[in-house]
């Protein structure tokens, strides 16, 4: 019996409509514990939220108020505090410790020209409105994830930020002033200083930038605002060989602690790449002297300093390498001096199932009250869960893997109420608080829902795990397991068999957990199954798998996803004569490794932004070691790859098995990518076209590698899905 896939492309637009309107949660903030007149504890929670806009064609932010009422451990009450409000030109913001004031640093356009104004708020008025663009201290202000920051001194009477370093105004050789009106005063002495200052004949210099989403920032600096004095100063005295970020106030604000990425000889793509040679500094700002806290010969990253001010929890990885991999937890005392590590990276899981921490970066607020404890969340397997971290014992303790939730995250611990986001494949993210029991203590944590989701209860997921069989073991890394998320419709027909959508995730040290997806969810409700494979060389299994991957692209990889294909179409509910394939980035490496290795297995193909062929990305990407690394080489700043390594680059790449491809390949590239060059696709999409194979390409402007825009993203799922219907039905 035929299965019913929704294949009228208006049904399926209006599914992805529906779909799209799940929000999702990106930030949290407590206010202070207020008491009321009769005695009980209140404290009120703002979130912050991101939804698609299909009409305006972007992602949407909004927030919303919770009050909480609690005695010291539990929740008494809880409920939403009015309706949600849209954020507008909201860059950053952060409450003051003591909830009395409040800093945004805001982006608008006036008469055509965009400015940046560092507000801050009282209760109900706005204190002040700075024009840091007006100030020419500075560029741009940072507001991303790798090096953006906000911080309150202690003391609230400072604000610390990061912006772009200032350049002087270039002219060309031949300007020539133009005879203008006498300005006056100030105006006079600010053309004056700009003209000083501007230098001829670099109107044309290149300036590196750190890669892949984090385009035009190059030369980040430290600023600070004395808000008494409407000051802004950049910090001086930094090593010249550094780009800082992630920095915060040092105890009794003597100074900042930030870390310093090393941008020498040249920078590399950062995002995502947690392996960038980088340490921990502390800047004195009464004697400007600059040290280093940490060792130079690692890659750290997220400090975050205890809410007694005594010690500074960071992570910590190898150079190099994997671009991904199982981090140390790390604690700097600041009164001793001493570093200690808390968690060590695990090379292969022990009997109590923790894998290691493979996190980004920790939650902004990590702390338990007492100092002693840190939350991390961070993939286990196919599940992102909650562990807590005893820093003196280093004991590791679940809080979620009981949980029928697949992903949870923290957005906030404060006073030991944590606020957390979870979701599943067949639930879009919910809002939680627990409090964090007291230490020592056996019991567990008692979440209440402050803001519910629906529960797809017509979509099931499971978690499969694969031993690959003894021909395919890794001699080096023997007894490896792997897993897959495989999602599908819950009623099924007697006799009918659901085509299959196999989509093995990029990286490659990267994971799916068992989350929120919105394409996946779509092509589930259309009637597809989808098998998402965590091959071998996934994050969330220990630093042995990791690493067993290295030299072994395009062949264990692409085996690992086939062997857990086939096994699951031997189960009889899945229509072996009906398998896609689809993957982004490496999971479009190996979308194409599959197409060419298992000639006309697939019916039909999907490649996001794939890497093609290693050796003519390596010049171009803004990751040139990542096509070092995979083929199991170690790779050099100042040297060239030998002959042997160009070889084996090339062996190891897709564009290898292109003459054996039957099945019919949609390309979906972004024009700015950095990560992935777009003529990697292209090349591809020649190739297959010499070949009279069917092909397709998309190709979406103003986009990177994520493709994550909402016109890209949507235009991408609707002819994503249309392709599979067309080739599989």
């Amino acid at each position: 019996m035929e299965p019913q896939v929704m294949t009228n492309h208006e049904e399926i637009a209006r599914l992805y409509r529906e779909f799209s309107l799940f929000p999702s949660l990106s930030r949290a903030d407590l206010g202070p514990v207020i008491t009321s007149q009769y005695g009980g504890k209140y404290t009120n929670i703002y979130t912050e939220w991101s939804q698609r806009d299909l009409e305006r064609n972007e992602n949407v932010k909004f927030c919303r108020q919770y009050i909480v009422f609690h005695d010291d451990k539990s929740v008494v009450y809880s409920g939403a505090s009015g309706n949600c409000t849209e954020i507008k030109g909201e860059l950053l913001c952060k409450d003051s410790p003591s909830g009395e004031m409040k800093a945004v640093i805001r982006e608008c356009t006036i008469k055509g020209e965009d400015k940046q104004f560092l507000e801050i708020w009282g209760k109900n008025i706005k204190m002040k409105s700075i024009n840091l663009t007006a100030l020419k201290k500075h560029g741009k202000v940072y507001e991303d994830d790798q090096f953006g920051c906000l911080i309150w001194s202690h003391s609230e009477t400072h604000l610390l930020y990061v912006a772009e370093k200032k350049r002087p105004k270039a002219e060309s050789f031949f300007q020539t002033e133009s005879p203008e009106l006498s300005p006056v005063g100030d105006e006079e002495e600010a053309i004056r200083m700009e003209k000083k200052e501007s230098v001829k004949g670099e109107q044309f210099v290149f300036y590196e930038d750190w890669g892949e989403a984090l385009v035009n920032k190059s030369c980040p600096v430290l600023c600070i605002l004395d808000i008494e004095g409407d000051n802004v100063s950049v910090l001086e005295g930094l090593p010249e060989n550094i780009s800082p970020g992630q920095a915060f106030w040092a105890p009794d604000d003597t100074g900042v602690v930030f870390v310093g990425w090393c941008h020498e000889p040249f920078r590399l793509g950062l995002k995502y790449c947690t392996n960038r040679r980088s340490s921990l500094f502390y800047v004195d700002l009464t004697h400007g002297k600059c040290e280093q806290l940490s060792s130079g010969s690692n890659a750290v990253y997220s400090p975050r300093l205890s809410p007694d001010q005594c010690r500074i929890v960071y992570l910590e990885c190898s150079v190099y390498g994997p671009h991904m991999q199982c981090s140390r937890l790390c604690m700097y005392d600041w009164y001793t001096k001493m570093t200690s590590v808390v968690v060590d990276v695990v090379n292969q899981p022990g009997e109590d199932g923790f894998t290691g921490i493979y996190s980004m970066q920790l939650s902004p607020q990590c702390w338990s009250a007492d100092s002693q404890r840190i939350i991390v969340a961070s993939p286990q397997r196919s599940r992102k869960d909650l562990l807590m971290i005893d820093i003196s014992t280093g004991m590791i303790t679940s809080l979620t893997s009981k949980s029928d939730a697949g992903n949870w995250v923290l957005l906030n611990i404060t006073r030991d109420l944590m606020v957390v986001s979870c979701s599943s494949p067949n639930c879009p993210p919910y809002l939680r608080v627990g409090f964090l029991p007291a230490r020592g203590s056996k019991e567990e944590v008692v979440w209440v829902t402050l803001e519910d989701s629906q529960t797809l209860s017509d979509i099931e997921w499971q978690i499969l795990t694969f031993t690959p069989p003894p021909d395919q073991d890794n001699s080096q890394y023997p007894g490896l397991h792997f897993e897959a998320l495989l999602i599908k419709p819950k009623e099924i027909k007697d006799g009918v068999r659901l085509p299959l959508v196999v989509i093995p995730h990029g990286g490659p040290h990267s994971v799916v957990v068992a989350e929120w997806i919105l394409s996946t969810s779509v092509l589930c409700r259309m009637g597809f199954a989808v098998l998402l494979v965590n091959y071998r060389g996934s994050l969330g299994y220990g630093q042995d798998s990791i690493l067993s991957l290295r030299g072994n692209v395009g062949t264990q990889d692409v085996k690992d996803v086939q062997f857990a294909v086939e096994s699951v179409l031997n189960s009889g509910e899945l229509d072996m004569r009906k398998v896609a394939v689809c993957g982004g980035s490496h999971g479009g490496f190996l979308a194409c490794h599959l197409i060419g290795q298992y000639p006309g297995f697939y019916k039909a193909c999907v490649a996001r932004n794939p890497v093609i062929n290693l050796t003519s990305m390596i010049g171009s990407t803004d990751i040139p070691d990542w096509c070092i690394d995979v083929t199991g080489n170690d790779y050099s700043t100042d040297c060239l790859p030998d002959p042997s390594v160009w070889e084996q680059m090339l062996s190891k790449s897709p564009i290898m098995h292109v003459t054996k491809v039957k099945t019919p390949v949609l390309l979906t590239l972004g024009e700015d990518d950095k990560r992935v060059p777009n003529k990697q696709g292209i090349e591809y999409y020649r190739a297959l076209k010499a070949k009279e194979v069917p092909v397709r390409l998309l190709w979406y402007p103003g986009n990177n590698h994520s493709l994550s825009k909402v016109d890209a993203e949507s235009d991408g799922f609707m002819n994503i899905a249309l392709w599979l219907v067309q080739h599989l039905s």
